[in-house]
């Protein structure tokens, strides 16, 4: 499978500009296009940090913008959100897609993907706890919202949603101080995965971004082999089933070429047709070293295709955005080449 797979954002300035590019590099290789989330969306979930402040029910701890916590009198029941962007972007988005595709940018078989953040990765590092637990609800239910929204706005045949999973998989490793792991924590995220998957229709591609973060381009730390993205994937395949999964993504860091990296994929348990990407280009080592690490990763992995560890645009510009654009056609021509 020589397929690609781009994250989400890409350090362009537009989609238009990110349509043009990925489909002149990577079009024979591309299943599904996100629109690159330009302006505020390039910061990933910061962009949310105004709407939450907005919001008059709830109130800054400190002199700080977050953390947030109840507003002094307020309820839970009290706390409604409208609309939190996500599918207002999407729409106007769509429209520079079928352009593309129109032109012969994209391949016309090509989806249009929308990546949203999981609503544990907006309220959990923006409100203070035990606070966050009573807003946690709402905001996922204005997020399921959203993807209402987008599904109504979007034909489903050209319509791929992916959730980003960041904070949780850094809980579910284990090894950062200040996402610890929790009691009870399986059987949350299995829920919350659960009503996750089920909102997005079964005719729309559903797809999972596991993530360790991309502070400045860097992890908040990186995996130590992929032992713990194999459980978390395995669970997230359980928790939603019979809902399929269209693909999953892993990353891989730039110096893991080394069997001890990858041998845990081989008890990943993904459905018969749910793809699987491996985070494995990296501008920095060009093709030849995505190729080292797409040679070790086949000694263990079930058939993958490529991608970044995550998106491209934080703490990058236009000009690596191109190069990791480049290494991605070169690295999958490498892989056609080696079936």
């Amino acid at each position: 499978m020589a397929n690609v797979h781009f994250v989400g954002s890409v350090a362009l300035d537009s989609p238009e500009d990110v349509f043009a590019a990925i489909g002149q590099q990577c079009g024979p290789y591309l299943k599904r296009v996100p629109d690159g989330e330009p302006g505020g969306r390039r910061l990933w979930i910061s962009w949310q940090i105004p709407l939450l402040r907005a919001n008059p029910s709830l109130a800054p701890v400190g002199e700080a913008q977050v953390p947030l916590k109840l507003a002094p009198g307020v309820e839970a029941k009290d706390v409604h959100f409208g609309e939190l962007g996500y599918a207002r972007e999407a729409r106007p988005s769509y429209e520079d897609f079928l352009a593309a595709r129109k032109a012969g940018q994209i391949p016309s078989d090509v989806r249009f993907q929308v990546c949203l953040p999981t609503p544990w990765a907006v309220i959990m590092p923006f409100c203070q706890q035990p606070d966050a637990q009573q807003i946690y609800p709402v905001y996922e239910q204005a997020m399921l919202r959203e993807v209402e929204r987008i599904a109504r706005a979007i034909p489903h045949q050209d319509l791929a949603i992916q959730w980003d999973v960041c904070l949780e998989m850094v809980a579910w490793d284990g090894r950062r101080a200040s996402t610890p792991a929790f009691p009870g924590m399986e059987e949350v995220f299995a829920a919350n995965f659960a009503r996750l998957a089920n909102a997005v229709p079964p005719d729309v591609e559903l797809g999972f971004h596991l993530c360790y973060g991309d502070l400045d381009g860097k992890h908040f730390l990186d995996p130590a082999d992929a032992t713990k993205m194999v459980e978390l994937a395995n669970l997230i395949v359980r928790s939603v089933a019979p809902r399929s999964v269209t693909w999953m993504h892993m990353p891989v860091p730039i110096h893991r070429d080394d069997d001890a990296f990858f041998e845990p994929l081989e008890n990943l348990k993904l459905g018969p047709n749910t793809e699987l990407y491996l985070g494995l280009v990296h501008a920095q080592d060009g093709v030849e070293g995505t190729t080292r690490r797409i040679v070790a990763a086949r000694r263990h992995a079930p058939e993958f295709g490529i991608a970044s560890e995550c998106g491209i645009s934080r703490g990058r510009g236009p000009e690596l955005a191109v190069e990791f654009i480049k290494t991605y056609a070169g690295a999958a021509a490498a892989l056609q080449a080696m079936d």
